[in-house]
Formats: C-alpha cells, sequence, structure tokens
C-alpha cells in the first residue's frame, strides 16, 4: 500500500456498528496526514444502499457513496456490531460485499466485521478474529475460517481485529507501512495509545494470570467452573486471584465471572431470537427466572424490555 498516492481505504459500516471502533479506525488517518503534512490517505464511509448508517448508540452517518457505486480501493475496512448475523444473512450484502472484496488489495473487519467477512467467503482458509463474546460461535458457524483467539489478526491481505484498541492497532500498521515507525509512534502517542494494550489480548488487563483466568471464564460460559478450578488453571492460588481481581479489576472474581456470563446474555438476546429459558442454559444460569433476576440488577431491564429496545 506504500506509494506517490494516497493510500484509499473504504469504511463499510452497518447499522449497530460502534463509535468507537470507526473513531479508532479513523481518527489515527486525519491524524497521520496532519502530522506528517502529507496526503498519505484518503478515505470515505460507505453503506450497502448509500443511506445513513445508525450506530449502536443511535448516532446517525451520513455515507459518502453506496457500497456498489466504489470502484476499486487499496484497503476495504468492514465494521458491524449488533445485528451482523441478521445482515450477514442478507444475499444482496452478499453479493456486493464479494465484488467490493475482489477490488480491494486488503480487506480488513473490525468488531462483528470479520462475521460478514466471513459470510461471504473472505476468510475461507485464512486466520481471523472477531469480538470475543463472539468467538466460539464464529469457530462454530465458519468452518473454513482458522479462527483465533487474539485481539488483532493479520493473514497476508487479510485483517481483522475484534476491539476498539485492536482496530487502532492494526491502523497504526497501517500508517507505519505509509509512513514511517516515527510516524506510527507520533500518532500513538497523540492518542495516548499504549502498545501493551495489544497484548493483553481479550482480558483489558496486563497481569497474566488474570489474562489466563479470563479467557478461561469466557471458555466455560454454559458450565461454569468454580474459582478455585479457574485459579489453578491460571497457575494462582484461589487468594492470589481474588487479590488481583480486586487490585486491578476493583471486583471480585466471581462478580467478575458473573458479568461475563451476563454479558453472553445480552449479545443472544439482541442478536437471536432463542427463549430466555435456552439464554440462561447457555450462560450458565439454573433458569430463566435466575438469570432474569440478575440481568435487571445489572442492566436495570428485563430481556424482554432489552430486545423490543434494541429492534425498535
Amino acid at each position: 500500500m506504500t506509494s506517490e498516492r494516497p493510500t484509499s481505504i473504504a469504511f463499510v459500516v452497518f447499522d449497530g456498528f460502534s463509535n468507537m471502533v470507526l473513531a479508532s479506525a479513523m481518527e489515527p488517518l486525519r491524524a497521520a496526514c496532519s502530522l506528517s503534512g502529507r496526503s498519505l490517505f484518503e478515505w470515505q464511509v460507505l453503506t450497502l444502499d448509500g443511506e445513513p448508517a445508525r450506530s449502536s448508540s443511535g448516532l446517525v452517518l451520513r455515507a459518502d457513496a453506496a457500497l456498489v457505486d466504489v470502484p476499486s480501493v487499496d484497503m476495504l475496512v468492514v465494521i458491524a456490531g449488533y445485528g451482523a448475523r441478521a445482515q450477514a444473512s442478507d444475499p444482496t450484502l452478499r453479493f456486493a460485499l464479494q465484488t467490493a472484496v475482489r477490488q480491494a488489495d486488503v480487506v480488513a473487519g473490525l468488531d462483528m466485521g470479520p462475521w460478514i467477512l466471513a459470510a461471504c467467503g473472505a476468510f475461507a482458509g485464512r486466520r481471523a478474529t472477531v469480538h470475543w463474546q463472539e468467538l466460539d460461535a464464529f469457530a462454530e458457524t465458519f468452518l473454513d475460517v482458522e479462527v483465533v483467539d487474539e485481539s488483532k489478526v493479520v493473514d497476508r491481505d487479510r485483517w481483522s481485529a475484534g476491539s476498539a484498541n485492536s482496530a487502532m492497532a492494526l491502523i497504526l500498521d497501517v500508517i507505519r507501512k505509509a509512513g514511517d515507525d516515527v510516524l506510527a509512534y507520533d500518532v500513538s502517542t497523540l492518542f495516548v495509545f499504549d502498545p501493551a494494550e495489544t497484548r493483553k489480548a481479550a482480558s483489558g488487563t496486563l497481569s497474566a494470570p488474570l489474562s489466563r483466568a479470563f479467557r478461561i471464564m469466557l471458555r466455560n460460559i454454559e458450565e461454569p467452573l468454580p474459582l478455585g478450578k479457574i485459579a489453578e488453571r491460571a497457575g494462582v492460588s484461589l487468594k492470589t486471584l481474588e487479590r488481583l481481581f480486586q487490585r486491578e479489576l476493583g471486583v471480585t472474581a466471581g462478580r467478575y465471572y458473573t458479568s461475563v456470563r451476563l454479558a453472553h446474555a445480552q449479545n443472544l438476546a439482541v442478536e437471536t431470537e432463542i427463549p430466555a429459558y435456552l439464554i440462561a442454559a447457555r450462560c450458565g444460569f439454573s433458569s430463566a427466572a435466575t438469570l432474569g433476576r440478575a440481568f435487571r440488577a445489572a442492566y436495570g431491564q428485563t430481556l424482554t424490555e432489552l430486545r423490543r429496545a434494541s429492534r425498535s
């Protein structure tokens, strides 16, 4: 992607996208051009039909063009969030995106963008990641993709990142290639970006035992493990694990484990139509009533209310 002309980047956004993910990918490009005094990049925002897209927080984003109206670009970046599963089943979307993928030198998926790209066959035979809550479902759905439990993955001309932080890490790689290491560093410091964040994987912590414990929790949502067993697998005593959770996250290990399971329940409620009792079973709760009480305490609404709001 290095040349005398600006690197062309098309951001394809879908309803339910994360403002934070988009900003983490786009703002560093603006900063790189400003700091270097050069037009290193040119970018545009696309939607499937050229109409505005609404983010997960309700922000309405105007599109520069429709996906089908844009010629080849150096980099195609697909950003999706809530609703990605349903969007990926749209044959019109898949056809348009498959065409765009063929016309791009590099294709990247951010947040739930990899899910939509995988549905189009763009990650077949490649390594890829996705938002941490969807890793298991991603692997189960797309058997032709080598799903990797990492925050960002670069497999030749196929890139993926599961969070806003890892999206910025990917874009800093783009800036480094178009400019140099110094420019990438200057941009990272402008946004107070800590490179160590990219080594946290999905855990959000720097502590290795906490990172291991978090991954263990993610892999044991349907059948929760005793905290003592999690500590043992993480290589520390239960007392040490509790101390690490309190020091680095400010919560007990048990409360954090529950929040992980509730976050998964929240995602299932928004992304699927499965009944509450099945959501409870998949998230390690003994009944829909037990899940309902914990969910209302955490989010201030019921699963039904959440579903209604997400579809309005």
